[in-house]
């Protein structure tokens, strides 16, 4: 496994302690993370959505994301763009978030 690959699985191991506080599943499962990217000097940019652009967590989930990411060895630094398209649904839970939340 490269290093990079091995970077962006510890990042997804990481943001899967990132909890959406209003519904209690990890930001990963939800299906908010719509792009991580590795660059060869391990610099993440990570694109993400909210569940409502008007959350009223937001800054706290990305900021927490951000520190997740951070915290991840070898990333040297992080770029989070907010993007609304294509706009959150449930149809992006995992299978997991769908157990927990017993839609499955």
């Amino acid at each position: 496994m490269d290093k990079i690959t091995e970077i962006e699985i510890n990042i997804v191991e990481n943001l899967k302690t990132v909890y959406d506080p209003e519904i209690a599943i990890n930001v990963y499962d939800l299906g908010l993370i719509y792009r991580i990217d590795v660059n060869s000097d391990y610099d993440v940019d990570v694109d993400m959505t909210l569940t409502a652009p008007n959350c009223p967590m937001a800054d706290d989930i990305i900021k927490n994301v951000n520190d997740a990411i951070k915290n991840v060895e070898n990333v040297r630094s992080v770029n989070i763009n907010l993007v609304f398209d294509p706009p959150w649904s449930k149809d992006m839970l995992s299978d997991e978030a769908l157990l927990e939340l017993g839609l499955l």
